[in-house]
């Protein structure tokens, strides 16, 4: 059962509330990278081979041996070739395929932290190009995630580029983007909010969860459970 969000304004110390959003089977019940590569498949935009490519990173995640550089330029790669604009339109057929997967449940959690008032954004290591349209179906409008390079040619044509830029939002690197959003909009930094909760459900997001008020389990991994069960953490399956 959810928390309702105003419950947390009237249990806080003054200071803002933060409301931050693990993405992957957090949020959504499902891997948004898996969707994203199995909807350009499905177009044609990608050989069927994409597929177990994409799982065997998955494999490596749930390991805790990714090497998300290496994963982020793999899954990049086939797309430098088309211009900017046409992955936009990707992305809004994209969004359109995955609103009937969003969880009615998820979407009214988000829903009760906007209506009140919180400070809300989604913290995920998904590449903005599969995290944005996820973000807009929730109507959370700060994406903190992984961030691509992008160039644009002598003609004034926008690109994308298979390099991170800056940090990967990625395991304790969230806390970096963290503070560098609530920086960006005037909020104090984390150790000093009213409240924060972070909702994930992975041990990769150990650091951030250690970082926040209430940290909160999602459907956790199995080590995850074992560590929000042992700290008394609230879970959420």
């Amino acid at each position: 059962m959810t928390r309702p969000a105003e419950d947390l304004a009237s249990s806080t110390a003054p200071g803002p509330v933060l409301a931050l959003f693990d993405l992957d089977h957090t949020l959504i019940p499902f891997d948004s990278g898996m969707a994203w590569t199995r909807f350009l498949i499905g177009r044609g935009l990608l050989p069927a081979e994409a597929e177990m490519r994409y799982l065997g990173f998955a494999s490596q995640y749930v390991a805790g041996t990714l090497d998300i550089h290496e994963m982020h330029a793999s899954n990049l790669a086939p797309l430098v070739r088309h211009p900017l604009s046409e992955l936009r339109r990707w992305q809004g057929a994209f969004e359109v395929e995955m609103a009937g997967r969003i969880p009615q449940a998820m979407r009214a959690l988000v829903r009760s932290h906007v209506a009140a008032g919180h400070h809300c954004a989604i913290v995920t290591a998904t590449t903005r190009l599969i995290a944005e349209p996820l973000a807009r179906l929730f109507g959370v409008r700060h994406l903190l995630c992984t961030e691509a390079g992008q160039r644009t040619d002598e003609a004034g044509v926008d690109w994308i580029a298979p390099d991170i830029v800056g940090r990967p939002c990625f395991r304790e690197h969230k806390i970096e983007h963290v503070e560098r959003w609530l920086a960006v909009i005037g909020a104090p930094p984390l150790a000093e909010a009213g409240h924060s909760v972070f909702y994930s459900d992975s041990a990769s997001d150990l650091p951030l969860l250690e970082a926040v008020r209430e940290p909160v389990a999602v459907r956790p991994d199995p080590r995850l459970r074992e560590i929000a069960l042992a700290r008394g953490w609230r879970v959420m399956d």
